[in-house]
């Protein structure tokens, strides 16, 4: 009882405080986060480009390895742990909001810093979350579909599409989804950003992303249903559009952050 009083005055003197925001300030985030991808320096190309290769990756390994089932869980799970490949560029942003030069821009610097070990923390939990998601999302077509296997994409897809079963796993599996989605977005709403910039323990920055969903719940729930979208666009061709997507949400993401933690 006497840690738990502890840890709620520690939370309480150390938890930043909160604005009230709104559909402007999402607005005003994006708005930023193209200004900021913008501007990037070339050697961030690299940085950007991981997100769409892996995705290709598992795509094809899906395809060659008859594993279509689990083709739409891993890529909806990347929004799960999204935030985590993003520390980049809340740095970035960061390093530019600063003003410093392009050329002295270090991107992986908070991967090698004295708070590393929160950032991985947090994106320890991110990980759990995802790997959650997987084992209830082949659950789930495991009890509709038993161990039926399929010869090509479109049998696969005209399984799921055409039938009672496949119209219950859509429907089921995009309600769990939105679950687990709802629980990432509270643990990493501005956690990463936090961290970064003011030092943060992965308590601190937990609980602070989850009272900033509970603080602003349409303009949270709103911003993850943003990011979803502008994720399931970038997905849509091959993944080549996260190229695009992913860094305009990440540099979103911190100026999202100023708007919402008190200086």
């Amino acid at each position: 009882m006497a840690i738990s009083h502890a840890a709620s005055a520690r939370s309480m003197v150390t938890r930043p405080n909160l604005r009230r925001i709104g559909f402007p300030d999402l607005k005003a985030a994006l708005l930023k986060g193209v200004e900021d991808f913008m501007a990037l320096p070339t050697h961030v190309l690299f940085l950007i480009a991981i997100y769409p290769i892996a995705g290709v990756i598992i795509a094809a390994a899906t395809f060659e390895s008859d594993l279509l089932p689990i083709l739409f869980p891993l890529a909806s799970g990347f929004a799960l742990i999204g935030p985590f490949a993003a520390v980049g560029l809340y740095e970035l942003s960061r390093q530019r909001e600063l003003g410093l030069p392009l050329a002295e821009t270090r991107p992986f610097a908070p991967l090698t810093g004295r708070h590393a070990g929160s950032i991985f923390a947090v994106g320890l939990v991110l990980m759990l979350i995802f790997v959650a998601w997987i084992i209830t999302a082949m659950g789930l077509y495991w009890a509709l579909f038993g161990p039926e296997t399929y010869g090509s994409a479109f049998a696969f897809a005209e399984a799921v599409l055409t039938t009672p079963r496949g119209w219950m796993l859509i429907v089921i599996g995009n309600l769990v989804g939105a679950a687990f989605s709802l629980i990432a977005l509270a643990v990493s709403a501005v956690s990463f950003p936090l961290i970064i910039d003011r030092g943060v323990d992965a308590g601190t920055a937990i609980e602070t992303s989850a009272a900033l969903l509970r603080e602003n719940p349409r303009t949270m729930i709103a911003w993850g249903l943003v990011v979803a979208g502008l994720l399931v666009l970038g997905m849509v061709p091959l993944f080549v559009g996260l190229a695009l997507v992913l860094p305009i949400l990440g540099h979103a993401t911190w100026h999202l952050y100023r708007r919402a933690i008190a200086p």
